[in-house]
């Protein structure tokens, strides 16, 4: 086994395991510490059965099946298919999850604590993905921000992402933005957090999820919105994750923004994810 950081500021990457090596208990113990203290944790070329990817996640907490019931594994409910491919003209997985920056879940009134994401089918020069650490997000707002974002909250939503279903077909886009919302209530949390397992205060909240910053004018939440975009657009601080076949990856939900980049026609990809509620 090989481990190393990725980044000054996200990450830890780790080579050279099987299965069986990583379920020994001082393996995955160090595993665990590492996602703990660096947010990310990138196991490369690891194969695994999806009842060996919830058996690892089970060892982090509680895996949660997910909230798009549609798209779940059609033998292990806690699994999310993500997939642009298909059998028998019929979709695999959901395609295009997660295209923008965002923090998984936030808009749950308890999020799941962290998520795993194994690389069935995955192209390996095409759809990386994308991440950035929350408390460096922080850490780098101008002071003044700081200052301004102490003790706010903000309303997080999904009425902004909400994928377009069968059942929509007739109604207005005010009409089906309502009926989102009804179905999933706006949640509200602070913009400010602190990290528990490192003390580090981070920024929970982005553009795709939230709806605004309780407190702000709307000049200042488009003002807050832009600064964040800004700062997760900084190549110097972000992570990509370059796929090779089988990454099993780890994150922390609440404090590791990320993105998924988009794919060209004709290219595809399969990645299952496991949403892992605390212990």
């Amino acid at each position: 086994m090989h481990k190393r950081d990725l980044t000054p500021f996200i990450g830890v990457e780790y080579t050279g395991l099987t299965h069986g090596e990583l379920t020994r208990p001082e393996v995955f113990d160090d595993i665990a510490d590492s996602l703990h203290r660096r947010d990310l944790v990138v196991v490369r070329g690891i194969d695994l059965t999806p009842g060996q990817q919830v058996g690892l996640a089970e060892r982090l907490g509680v895996p949660v099946p997910f909230v798009l019931a549609d798209w779940r594994h059609p033998e292990i409910p806690e699994i999310l298919v993500s997939s642009n491919e298909r059998e028998g003209g019929r979709p695999v997985g959901i395609e295009r999850v997660g295209h923008f920056w965002h923090q998984d879940s936030s808009f749950d009134a308890d999020p799941a604590a962290y998520t795993v994401l194994h690389g069935v089918k995955v192209p390996q020069d095409c759809g990386h993905t994308l991440f950035a650490s929350a408390a460096d997000v922080y850490d780098r707002l101008p002071a003044r921000w700081q200052v301004r974002l102490e003790g706010l909250s903000a309303l997080h939503t999904l009425t902004k992402q909400q994928r377009i279903a069968p059942r929509h077909v007739g109604l207005s886009i005010a009409e089906v933005r309502a009926l989102v919302a009804r179905e999933y209530p706006a949640v509200e949390h602070p913009v400010v957090r602190r990290d528990p397992h490192t003390g580090r205060r981070f920024l929970y909240g982005a553009r795709a999820y939230t709806d605004r910053v309780v407190g702000l004018d709307a000049n200042g939440n488009e003002e807050f919105f832009d600064l964040v975009d800004g700062l997760l657009a900084d190549p110097a601080h972000t992570y990509t994750h370059r796929w090779t076949p089988h990454d099993l990856l780890l994150w922390k939900t609440a404090t590791t923004y990320h993105l998924a980049t988009d794919l060209p026609p004709g290219v595809s990809r399969t990645v299952h994810r496991v949403s892992v509620a605390a212990a």
